[in-house]
């Protein structure tokens, strides 16, 4: 599998500074940096903040089924300050992106509804011949996907919520269960999938820290309850606000671990059924305004089996998949032991070995964390 722009990176462990401080910025301001002020030669996707760049980057990954030194010169997972370099693919992604715009808003009234992987479907080249094949072959059910039709007949979200609640222990288990501690191992694209220590700090009602002690250096996540960072030396910027679907993002998984509030966190919910791996998921999609839709996957006990949520971006929608297994009773509720994350830029599985319930956390845990230091060298 093609590293995508983020593990590659990561795994050479590169100097990751050198463009946040182009512009004399060493320190973070109170709006989120933008692409153009974090970057060199930025000339089509501008106005947005690093986290969603980076996002727009995993979209053309996804869409072609290429990596970043397949756009960008070879050189360029040794330092930021390279990806500006000047290359023909470049070129051609710039003249998409305005294809792409033009059509959209002659065609679909300003409606992001061609993107990239409209054409691309995972291809560098669109295919200009129709497929036998595919015409004639049983068609894929995506369990991802996302324009979803409620099934008749089957249970209502509020049902599938409560069967929710009871596989975890039931409610008043979880009323009690207001914050834990863990540990265990991580694996990824950013740590070329060595395994390295993970520690988690968790309190309701979604409050959530992660640390990764990995060998470039600790790479730390929090979720304050309002806001979100990424402090950790494989990203762009030494402390890179979460925004937008990003931000959404964090507090939806924060919230897994404590679900009671999931279904008011919603204005509208939708229930349907798909497959995963040969067995049958039930579906609750959630909807809020102005909003793109959030996937629950519960199996046949009840449990949550799959999250997927998206995040809007400049040239369209980019998804995340977390799958959770390998549940372990902790003080008298269910937890995922077990999770994989899925994204257009790389692919991460945490593996629990320790969880303790109910523990005192200090609130510094939870604050916004300090800049990462320049990786370290191996």
């Amino acid at each position: 599998m093609k590293r995508t722009i983020l593990g590659a990176i990561a795994s050479l462990g590169v100097c990751l500074l050198a463009v946040a401080m182009a512009n004399g910025q060493t320190r973070q301001t109170e709006r989120p940096q933008l692409a153009e002020e974090a970057f060199k030669n930025v000339q089509i996707i501008r106005g947005i903040p690093v986290d969603e760049f980076m996002d727009t980057m995993g979209m053309f990954a996804a869409a072609t089924g290429m990596n970043c030194v397949d756009c960008h010169t070879s050189d360029s997972t040794d330092s930021w300050e390279n990806f500006a370099k000047e290359t023909p693919l470049k070129q051609t992604a710039r003249r998409m992106l305005l294809m792409v715009d033009a059509i959209n808003k002659q065609n679909f009234k300003g409606v992001r509804s061609v993107t990239c992987y409209t054409c691309h479907h995972g291809d560098r080249r669109p295919k200009p011949v129709p497929s036998l094949v595919v015409q004639y072959s049983a068609p894929v059910e995506d369990p991802n996907e996302i324009d979803i039709f409620p099934k008749t007949g089957g249970p209502t979200p509020d049902q599938v919520f409560d069967k929710y609640i009871q596989a975890l222990g039931g409610a008043q288990r979880l009323a009690n269960f207001t914050s834990f501690t863990a540990k265990g191992t991580y694996s990824g694209y950013d740590t070329d999938q060595a395994k390295a220590a993970i520690e988690i700090f968790a309190k309701a009602p979604a409050q959530r820290t992660t640390i990764v002690h990995a060998a470039f250096g600790d790479s730390v996540r929090v979720y304050d309850g309002r806001s979100a960072w990424i402090a950790s030396p494989d990203k762009p910027l030494p402390l890179m606000p979460l925004t937008g679907g990003n931000l959404e993002g964090a507090k939806i998984e924060a919230m897994v671990s404590f679900p009671a509030p999931i279904k008011q966190a919603f204005g509208q919910w939708r229930v349907t059924s798909t497959s995963i791996d040969d067995r049958e998921v039930r579906v609750l999609q959630g909807t809020n305004p102005r909003q793109p839709p959030v996937n629950f996957y519960f199996d046949e006990s009840g449990l949550l089996v799959r999250l997927v949520r998206l995040a809007d971006t400049a040239i369209g929608r980019v998804p995340t998949q977390i799958d959770y297994a390998d549940y372990r009773e902790v003080s008298g509720v269910k937890v995922p032991f077990r999770w994989t994350a899925t994204w257009t830029d790389g692919q991460s599985t945490t593996q629990l070995v320790e969880v303790q319930a109910n523990v005192p956390i200090d609130a510094a845990k939870f604050a916004r964390p300090a800049p990462a230091l320049p990786p370290k060298t191996r």
